[in-house]
């Protein structure tokens, strides 16, 4: 500005000097015009404390004379009321009745006139403006603006409803007198939504409400949802959860009953089981027959038969009521024939179980004494209780049987017709094992003409072909004992194969034919058996 007032004038030194001292005296006065009132822009403050309203009036030059020194409220725009005056003079005023004995001078000195009040209410929030007269400026002044603040007072309800078809408000969140406004939200597992409303006090202050709605169904009861409130006096988020209370008739069960009712039968029951809120009212017992039978005892939700009979052979009901509505359920029992006493259970089954091992055991013995049985008659063994020298019972004194006959026969009388002694000319004897019990013995003629021996008298002389014949039958026999161990095996083998048990078809061995004199086939080699007494018999040949 200089610079623009220096180009409007000559220049010349003495209008320089003057327009020096123009500038000057401009600019002293908009030093005094910048002149300003320090005070804070904003404070918060809650009810019932205090709050101080700083005001400092800053003189740059020291050519200002302050006057006067005013406190004036604006609750709103528009209204302006003096609370606080004070004069160097007259001293402290306090116009305003609502501010009167709560405002107060901190300093008494216009440099410093700040104020304090105290016990604020909501209703002292507004813009307080610390205004100066002075000369020869005029007023000047400094705005501060007073935030009320407020801590809602949160809480949160369940609505207790009745189970149903349309959404109804389950619970409600609420931030009552708060300022500023709270904001509210709602978390929750079940699917619902939730409306919000506001309202304002006459002190500024804010009430928030919320409500929670969903179609209410019996397994919505005591599940929970959760409001929290967020609002700028609060730390951290108001949280509080709440537990639905969805009311509805009762659903009725019987359980008890394991299908083994039985007559005799001492711990049987039923138990009556209902899901109702609120709880159920009644619980009656009855039965589809009539009259309950005198054998049961009901006990609230708890019926117990004493002892099981044909009476309770029956359907049995069960009936439950609350304020909403009654509902029932039925069971039918059935009973059965008295049952053995299940403790035994464990002897029986010890009984039978060793009844069992015990027949196998004995099948397996008999088994094992038929197959020895079979091996020894098959070695020519007599069987148990039967002597060498007789056919049929230990008798010493009897008969022989016909293998003892056949091969011992010579040993007891030398004119035996079988055997091995001088006397080869007797009638021949077959042996046929298995006809019967002991065998069978036949007589054939002692010739030798067409591959059958003659017989002739017993007073002649043995023939050179009967003695040819004997050496021929001793040979055999001595090659039978060298034959013996392989036989054995060869007895082993059949009763692996083809004996007791053994399900084979196997057929006994061949026997090889001897052919002696005359050409004639002799059965001499692969049917002989030895005997324990050294001597040799054999299943199918001719002894003569």
């Amino acid at each position: 500005m200089a610079r623009d007032y220096a180009s409007r004038w000559p220049v010349s030194p003495v209008r320089n000097t003057w327009l020096l001292a123009a500038v000057a005296v401009f600019l002293t006065a908009q030093g005094v015009w910048a002149q300003k009132v320090r005070v804070a822009e904003e404070l918060e403050a809650y009810p019932t404390e205090s709050v101080d309203l700083r005001c400092q009036f800053i003189d740059g030059g020291g050519l200002t004379k302050l006057t006067q020194v005013s406190w004036i409220w604006e609750p709103v725009d528009g209204q302006r009321d003096n609370i606080a005056v004070y004069h160097p003079v007259y001293g402290q005023s306090f116009p305003n009745l609502s501010f009167k004995d709560r405002v107060a001078f901190l300093h008494n000195n216009l440099e410093n006139p700040s104020i304090r009040i105290s016990n604020l209410r909501m209703s002292d929030a507004g813009r307080y403006t610390c205004e100066y007269a002075t000369y020869p400026s005029g007023n000047e002044q400094g705005t501060t603006t007073l935030i009320m603040l407020a801590k809602p007072r949160n809480s949160a309800n369940v609505v207790t409803v009745q189970a149903g078809t349309k959404s109804v408000v389950v619970a409600r969140c609420e931030a009552a007198d708060g300022k500023p406004a709270a904001t509210i939200k709602w978390l929750a597992s079940v699917g619902g939504n939730h409306s919000t409303s506001t309202t304002s006090g006459p002190d500024g202050t804010v009430t928030v409400r919320s409500e929670y709605r969903l179609v209410p169904t019996p397994a919505d009861n005591g599940r929970e949802v959760t409001c929290m409130v967020d609002q700028r006096t609060q730390e951290r988020p108001w949280v509080n959860s709440v537990k639905l209370s969805v009311e509805y008739p009762p659903s009725v069960s019987i359980e008890g009953y394991d299908n083994n009712w039985y007559v005799g039968r001492s711990d049987a029951a039923l138990l009556c089981l209902a899901n109702a809120n609120p709880a159920p009212t009644t619980i009656t017992w009855t039965a589809a027959s009539g009259p309950l039978p005198e054998t049961v005892v009901v006990d609230g939700n708890r019926l117990e038969v004493r002892k099981v009979d044909d009476t309770v052979n029956t359907t049995f009901i069960c009936e439950v009521k609350n304020k909403h509505g009654a509902s029932r359920h039925q069971i039918t029992t059935f009973v059965s024939e008295a049952l053995e006493d299940p403790s035994s259970a464990g002897t029986v089954a010890g009984v039978v179980i060793g009844s069992l091992l015990a027949l196998l055991l004995v099948v397996a013995l008999i088994a094992v004494l038929l197959t020895r049985s079979r091996r020894q008659q098959r070695r020519g063994y007599p069987s148990s209780g039967d002597s060498i020298a007789t056919g049929s019972g230990g008798s010493n004194g009897g008969d022989y049987g016909n293998k003892a006959r056949l091969l011992f026969g010579s040993a007891g009388n030398n004119s035996s017709k079988n055997g091995t002694g001088a006397n080869n000319n007797g009638p021949i004897y077959t042996y046929r094992e298995g006809c019967d019990a002991t065998g069978t013995l036949t007589e054939k003629a002692n010739d030798y003409h067409h591959h059958h021996l003659h017989h002739t008298s017993a007073g002649n002389p043995p023939t050179a072909h009967d003695i040819l014949l004997s050496g021929e039958i001793d040979e055999a026999e001595r090659r039978k004992f060298e034959m013996d161990d392989s036989m054995e095996e060869e007895d082993e083998r059949y009763d692996r194969f083809g004996g007791v048990g053994g399900g084979g078809n196997m057929l006994p061995p061949a026997y090889h034919v001897h052919r002696g004199h005359s050409g004639e086939e002799m059965y001499l080699d692969d049917d002989m058996e030895s005997q324990r007494d050294g001597s040799v018999i054999s299943r199918t040949a001719i002894y003569v």
